[in-house]
């Protein structure tokens, strides 16, 4: 079976080969959301926006997962990559959606995803989760329906905001 590691290694491998060919425009975010695994969780991280045209973006994300699970308090680590799409061409109000394909892994599960974004900024996904050995958290199985409900903050939006 393969760890987490190897696949974290896996994705970073295919994501930084594939920037590799261009020059790309780099924007920070920080990113809070709701992640339903066979139990509810927070989300708190932050994502990096690879951007070279937009009609194919990249983003490669950290965070941590927080909640209750068997009424004790859970913490798990999450990397998330995603690639935005969207080749509409002549339209008045330019990309403000995308479809998202994507995965997840946390030390938990690993969880390939699809869903739309709008303006890359609020993300709603679905996807299917995987457990990683016969481990879960405080004796709950994280594995079956995977729903996320992201906002992705630009930090240059928080910068301008408070001068």
């Amino acid at each position: 079976m393969i760890n987490a590691r190897s696949v974290i290694a896996i994705l970073c491998l295919f994501f930084l080969t594939t920037f590799a060919k261009a020059q790309y425009t780099v924007h920070k975010m920080v990113t809070v959301g709701y992640t339903y695994q066979n139990q509810s969780f927070g989300e708190v991280g932050g994502k990096l926006l690879f951007l070279k045209n937009d009609d194919v973006i990249y983003r490669l994300g950290a965070s941590a997962l927080m909640g209750s699970a068997n009424s004790k308090f859970a913490i798990m680590p999450k990397v998330s990559a995603d690639v935005l799409l969207n080749f509409q061409k002549d339209v008045d109000f330019y990309h403000s959606y995308y479809f998202l394909i994507g995965a997840e892994g946390t030390n938990k599960y690993v969880a390939p995803k699809i869903g739309v974004t709008l303006f890359g900024i609020l993300d709603l996904t679905g996807g299917y989760a995987f457990p990683i050995g016969n481990s879960g958290i405080n004796g709950k199985e994280l594995k079956g329906l995977n729903v996320n409900f992201t906002l992705n903050i630009p930090t240059v939006f928080i910068h301008d905001m408070f001068n």
